[in-house]
This record gives C-alpha cells, sequence and structure tokens, in this order.
C-alpha cells in the first residue's frame, strides 16, 4: 500500500465512522471480513486465533498465535474512537419563530466556530426498551447557522459563542410541540420510535476528506483526531494477521478520551486489563505468569498532537517544531501528562529505523501547557512501559482537520512492525 492508497482507505474509514459506535462497528466489520471473530464478554474464549470484542464505542482486538505461552507480551497500540463534538440532549426537539431546533451539549473541547455554517449530520446509536441498538447516521440534516456580519459587525475582532444560546442547530421548519426528531432519527435507522428508551447521538460533519495542496501533499478531513490512530491500527493488525509474531499483537480504540476516559469503554476503565486477564487465562497463566507477561508487553499510545503552525509558531518550542510529512511524533512532557520516558523513547527510535519510517519529536511551549492522552492512563493501571505518539495536524479539534498525506501511513507502518517485534 502506498501513502496515497492509504490515505484513500482512511478516507473511507472515516466516512464510515460519524460516531465512535460507528468506528468500532466499522473497525469490526473489517476485522470479520479478514477472518477474525467477535466474541461476546459473556462467552467463554478460545485460547488461540484471531478476535475482536466491541464494548459500546469501544473495540478491542488481538492476535494470540499458536507459539504464545503464558508470558508472551502484548504490543498494544492505543487509539480513542470519539472526536470533540455535540451530543442530543433529552427532550431534543426544540425551537421558535417557525425553526425546528434540536438541544445539544457540548462534548469534550470542539473548536465552536468551526462548526458554524457546515452541513452535519446526526449519528450515534438507538436503544430499544429490549436493549437492542441501532445505528443511524442521518446524512445531511442540520446546521449551525451564524450571524450575518451586519448583525454584528464586531464579529472579526473576536467571536464569542455561547454554548447554551447560540449554539442550537437548525433541522427544520415547523413547529417544535408537532414535530419529533427522535421520531426522525427512529425512522432514518428504520425503527419503531415508541420502543426507543435511550439513545447516545453526536453531532458529525458529512463533508468527505479531500487530498489537496500543490503536490497533493495535504489532507483535510472530519474526526482525524484520533481517528488516524485507530486506522493505523486497524490497517497494521490486519497486514500481520497471517504473518505470525512473537508478540501478542494488540488493538486497543478507547471511547470517551475527549472527556477524559472515565467510562465502562474508557481507558480509565477496566475493559484493557479484563481482556489481558482473560488472553492470558486462556493461555494457562497462573497470577505470577500474567504479571510477567505484563512486564514483557509495551503500549504505544497513538493520539493526534500538533505541527507548527506558520501563523502562530510562537505558540510552539522554537526548538521543537514539528511539520507535516515529517513522520509522526513522538510525544514527551516532564510532568508525565504524556508517558513516553527515555528507555520507551529509545524503543519507537529503534522500531522507526527498522521499518526506515521518520518521525518527529513534540514538546510544549513552557507557556502553552499541553493536554493528555490514554497513555499515562494506560501505565499507571497496568504497570506497562508505554510512549505517546501520533500524528501531527494543524486545527485540532475543528470539524475538519488537516495533516500530511504521508504522515498516517508512516504511522501505519511502525505499528506494524510494532506488532512483530519483540521489544
Amino acid at each position: 500500500m502506498t501513502s496515497v492508497e492509504h490515505i484513500l482507505d482512511l478516507r473511507d474509514f472515516i466516512d464510515a465512522s460519524p460516531s465512535s459506535f460507528h468506528a468500532a462497528h466499522e473497525a469490526g466489520r473489517r476485522l470479520s471480513a479478514a477472518g477474525f471473530t467477535q466474541l461476546l464478554e459473556t462467552q467463554e474464549w478460545p485460547a488461540h486465533g484471531k478476535h475482536f470484542v466491541i464494548r459500546d464505542g469501544a473495540i478491542i482486538a488481538w492476535i494470540t498465535p499458536e507459539s504464545a505461552s503464558a508470558t508472551t507480551g502484548f504490543n498494544i497500540l492505543g487509539a480513542h474512537t470519539d472526536s470533540p463534538s455535540f451530543k442530543l440532549k433529552p427532550k431534543p426537539t426544540t425551537g421558535r419563530f417557525g425553526w425546528l431546533q434540536a438541544g445539544v451539549e457540548v462534548y469534550g473541547g470542539p473548536l465552536l466556530n468551526s462548526w458554524l455554517d457546515r452541513e452535519l449530520q446526526f449519528a450515534g446509536r438507538l436503544v430499544d426498551l429490549d436493549g437492542t441498538q441501532s445505528l443511524v447516521a442521518t446524512g445531511p440534516l442540520l446546521r449551525f447557522p451564524q450571524l450575518a456580519i451586519h448583525l454584528d459587525r464586531a464579529a472579526n475582532d473576536g467571536l464569542k459563542l455561547g454554548k447554551q444560546a447560540q449554539m442550537n442547530p437548525v433541522w427544520g421548519q415547523g413547529h417544535p410541540g408537532k414535530e419529533d426528531l427522535l421520531g426522525l432519527l427512529a425512522d432514518r435507522a428504520g425503527v419503531d420510535a415508541t420502543t426507543i428508551g435511550g439513545y447516545d447521538i453526536v453531532v458529525a460533519d458529512t463533508q468527505s476528506g479531500q487530498v489537496f495542496g500543490a503536490g497533493n501533499e495535504f489532507f483535510a478531513a472530519g474526526r482525524m483526531d484520533n481517528l488516524t490512530s485507530v486506522h493505523a491500527g486497524l490497517v497494521a493488525l490486519l497486514e500481520k494477521a497471517d504473518t505470525g509474531s512473537p508478540v501478542i499483537p494488540v488493538l486497543a480504540a478507547f471511547d470517551h478520551e475527549e472527556i477524559g476516559s472515565g467510562s465502562r469503554s474508557g481507558a480509565c476503565g477496566p475493559i484493557l486489563e479484563d481482556i489481558l486477564t482473560r488472553v492470558s487465562d486462556g493461555l494457562g497463566a497462573t497470577v505470577s505468569e500474567r504479571r510477567r507477561a505484563f512486564a514483557n508487553s509495551f503500549c504505544v499510545s497513538a493520539d493526534a498532537g500538533h505541527a507548527v503552525h506558520p501563523n502562530y509558531s510562537d505558540r510552539h518550542d522554537p526548538a521543537n517544531l514539528p511539520v507535516l510529512n515529517g513522520g509522526p511524533l513522538l510525544k514527551i512532557n516532564a510532568n508525565q501528562r504524556y508517558a513516553t520516558d527515555g528507555t520507551g523513547a529509545a524503543i519507537w527510535a529503534n522500531l522507526c529505523h527498522e521499518t526506515g519510517a521518520p518521525y518527529q519529536e513534540f514538546v510544549s511551549n513552557n507557556d502553552v501547557p499541553c493536554g493528555s492522552t490514554i497513555g499515562p492512563l494506560t501505565a499507571t493501571r497496568l504497570g506497562i512501559r508505554t510512549v505517546d505518539v501520533g500524528t501531527p495536524l494543524l486545527s485540532m479539534h475543528s470539524a475538519r482537520e488537516l495533516c500530511g498525506v504521508d504522515d498516517p501511513f508512516h504511522l501505519a507502518r511502525i505499528v506494524q512492525t510494532f506488532f512483530g517485534t519483540a521489544v
């Protein structure tokens, strides 16, 4: 696969993944097509083979080779399926002055202005009273219309958007007492609205990804934070599926990273530890042997990072200025906002060398503190050495982000090497 082929496949993956539930479903669909078996957490599990588990908007996939023993290490690629957005509130149908609007709550930290004047969709899951879940993606349905410059002459001097007052999308005309947004979603999903007991619905952009630039070197799309990493891990795992490995390669794509990871499907929860423990149990591991397996393990936490912005270079560390198409980032922070340490950095550098792929280092400007990722959470919960890496972006948390065409491809290649290497 070339970098262009990879980026076009990433585009298709993003298009199929307007919500975390869709991302987990699409990853599972691709894995199933490649011979992986979906397991239920209520079942007994086979010891060896290619398997995956979906828990809500998270998916964990792994390959247990026939050669694996009770102390074989896990090589884990950690990522997340969710992106900053807006989530549909209860009693969602609102509106006035002949407009139908939707009550939404801000999810994570989106760049609010980037969501204005775009054709958007609702996407997520509807849950029946009997527990049956149905995915829904409406296609173009709603919009956050911006106030015209004639009615806000100071808009270009500093646009201020009230999350409650101004961020209420329109989706039609009519009277909110006579129309039902939930009924529309049920109709789009092909289910009976009267049987819906709950839902998890977010707002997503509908515009497909686009390659552009003088040399077709750029790629713009929504949700690249962090579907670039989920896709890279998925591609690498599928490439490794039939070639054998001295380790147990694992793709762990969690939900809810953008809001702190504190959920049953997030990195703060037990999902990864539960699954690794069950895989070890299937190999006959004692408690001591499982601890040895964890000591033999390594985690690459992959999340998007910041490339230097040509108009705001003062926001970056002057000695560390990563660029688009310069390779994935190795993210470093003295206060352990990223989990990378010296030993982990050396392991990552060696993986890149073995792959023949470039990488760059990212560290924050001291006056502009960085965010964090699932890396420190995974390292703390499991005690597994972890490095934080990721694809460099511009416009992170925008409705439409920007990366270089080569960087997601390099990340997938490095992860493929990682999945076949005992580190």
